[in-house]
């Protein structure tokens, strides 16, 4: 399944890609949350080649109003059609699209599509990932001080990190560390599980630790399709991670 998911997910980044720079629809759907017609396009080409594939999956998506009967099914199809809208919008290269099936609340299968940057990244749980056909692997370091962040700027806390460009999708960001090209992504606010659903996967499948903030585990498919947080770091980095950031994560909470 992961070959097709993987050349449908492209078809889509080809959709948007299409339209990238061109001039289409957009609003806010609440302030701060800025949304285009492309977004829905592709959201509805997903919907249905998704359905087709595995029509037994509940659907979790953006741009979709949730159905309450996915929590009930096994499997579930996690979909955010332009994760990085802003980077869209701007015409900047940090989104994708990401996709993601979850079974029994784990990500099995993860692809993002990132046509701009010219990445397409895939994995499935216990095969490993890869980016553009080659395998992943996190960076080795063993040391929080010097840790490369996905950040614009780092406040003085944080001086003894690096930083390193960041683009608008989280999603992309959290692959960083998968690629070996950052070490540190976390987020101290409620998100949502399309955000995250394929990118944990693919940053587990290449050797990184993936945890809510505090530490915790996450779960998806849950009622409210959000959560609290994500940390994604190299192994060795983790504990040290969740240590310096649980003050500022429980001030938030």
């Amino acid at each position: 399944m992961l070959e097709e998911l993987s050349r449908i997910t492209a078809e889509a980044g080809r959709i948007a890609h299409a339209r990238f720079g061109t001039d289409f629809r957009r609003w806010e759907k609440v302030p701060g949350h800025p949304v285009c017609d492309v977004d829905l396009e592709v959201n509805a080409f997903l919907r249905e080649q998704l359905t087709a594939l595995e029509p037994e999956a509940g659907w979790l998506s953006e741009e979709t109003l949730d159905a309450s009967d996915r929590i009930e099914r096994r499997r579930l199809w996690v979909v955010d059609p332009i994760d990085g809208t802003r980077d869209y919008l701007k015409g900047r290269s940090g989104w994708a699209v990401s996709v993601a099936l979850v079974e029994d609340r784990v990500p099995v299968l993860g692809v993002l599509s990132a046509p701009v940057r010219g990445e397409h990244w895939t994995a499935e749980r216990g095969k490993g990932a890869c980016r553009n056909g080659k395998l992943l692997q996190v960076s080795g370091r063993t040391a929080l001080a010097g840790a490369r962040v996905p950040a614009d700027h780092l406040s003085g806390a944080d001086a003894d990190l690096v930083a390193v460009a960041k683009p608008n999708s989280i999603a992309l960001r959290i692959a960083l560390v998968a690629a070996g090209e950052a070490d540190l992504v976390a987020t101290l606010r409620w998100g949502f599980e399309w955000d995250i659903a394929a990118a944990a996967l693919i940053a587990t499948e290449a050797g990184a630790t993936v945890s809510g903030v505090l530490g915790q585990p996450l779960a998806f498919n849950t009622a409210s399709g959000e959560a609290f947080g994500v940390l994604v770091t190299t192994p060795a980095i983790h504990a040290a991670a969740v240590d310096r950031l649980r003050g500022r994560a429980m001030a938030v909470v």
